[in-house]
């Protein structure tokens, strides 16, 4: 009987810690998603794809503030439109390279690092939303735990009062099912980078 009491005692800490973070992760998204390093100096900046236009805005400031000379744009669906508003910001063409094949965040990780290890990267900064930024960041380090990589994300409607005008309610939530579906089918575990950060 005493056994059998113990065990429910652990399922029930359990319980209410999974339940703890679930109530975190819904009210404070922005805390639980976002990773930034801060300002950081690294050899090539790795613009993600999708989203609207604010990952290269974010991008070419980062650029002219010196944090990376070169810039790899990653994303199969709109790799020429960034490449584009990179140029309008103020990055030169010789600056920028494409990985014009990847759909998802996995693959973006896994065609950007044989082009970023040809580049001579062996620090590289990460450039996406800011709800992206953790899963994002995750993948990278999954797939090349021997590059150094940061995180300096877009904070474009961060504010909870844009999700809905600026459409990324759906987003930030479709992140947790992500994160989650990354982790058990990948092995890409956000929770390391939650402990780190």
């Amino acid at each position: 009987m005493g056994r059998r009491r113990k065990i429910l005692k652990i399922l029930l800490v359990l319980f209410v810690m999974l339940l703890l973070a679930g109530l975190a992760a819904w009210f404070f998204p922005q805390e639980v998603l976002t990773v930034d390093s801060g300002p950081v100096k690294a050899d090539v900046m790795v613009v993600m794809g999708g989203a609207w236009l604010e990952r290269p805005q974010r991008a070419a400031e980062l650029f002219k503030q010196g944090e990376a000379p070169k810039i790899l744009v990653s994303g199969s669906g709109d790799y020429e439109l960034n490449e584009q508003f990179l140029e309008k910001g103020g990055v030169p063409d010789a600056a920028i390279r494409l990985e014009s094949n990847s759909h998802t965040t996995r693959e973006n990780a896994e065609f950007s690092i044989p082009l970023l290890r040809q580049m001579g990267a062996h620090r590289v900064i990460i450039v996406t939303s800011w709800y992206h930024s953790r899963r994002a960041l995750a993948c990278f380090e999954h797939y090349a735990p021997d590059i150094k990589f940061y995180s300096r994300p877009s904070y474009f409607a961060y504010p909870r009062a844009q999700w809905r005008p600026k459409g990324i309610s759906g987003d930030i939530q479709a992140e947790y099912v992500k994160l989650i579906g990354y982790w058990l089918r990948y092995g890409v575990c956000p929770i390391e980078l939650m402990v780190e950060t």
